[in-house]
């Protein structure tokens, strides 16, 4: 196992609700990431950030480590959801809303 695994198995032990981004969820630095920051905190969800533009590693290691090729990434409970399109598809039907009242 690598120590980029380690750490982002470090991160999702962690935290429940976990976003893999481009910027913060106070400073998004992309389009992506600015919607899946929203949907969110429109919910008032509590979500720890990961800022991928720190951490090349991270950047790289965490599409391989959920095979998912793009950034944002939304992990709940260790489990990756899926980036802002998906994130957006889920609010809209109320799937996003259920998985995360678990």
């Amino acid at each position: 196992m690598s120590t980029t695994h380690e750490r982002i198995d470090k991160i999702l032990a962690d935290n429940k609700v976990v976003l893999f981004m481009k910027g913060t969820q106070n400073f998004p630095m992309c389009g992506f990431s600015s919607r899946a920051c929203a949907i969110l905190q429109d919910m008032g969800v509590k979500f720890h950030d990961v800022n991928v533009l720190d951490d090349e590693e991270i950047r790289q290691g965490i599409k391989e480590y959920g095979n998912w090729p793009t950034i944002p990434q939304l992990y709940i409970n260790k489990q990756l959801v899926g980036g802002s399109d998906i994130m957006m598809e889920m609010y809209q039907n109320g799937e996003l809303q259920d998985l995360l009242k678990n």
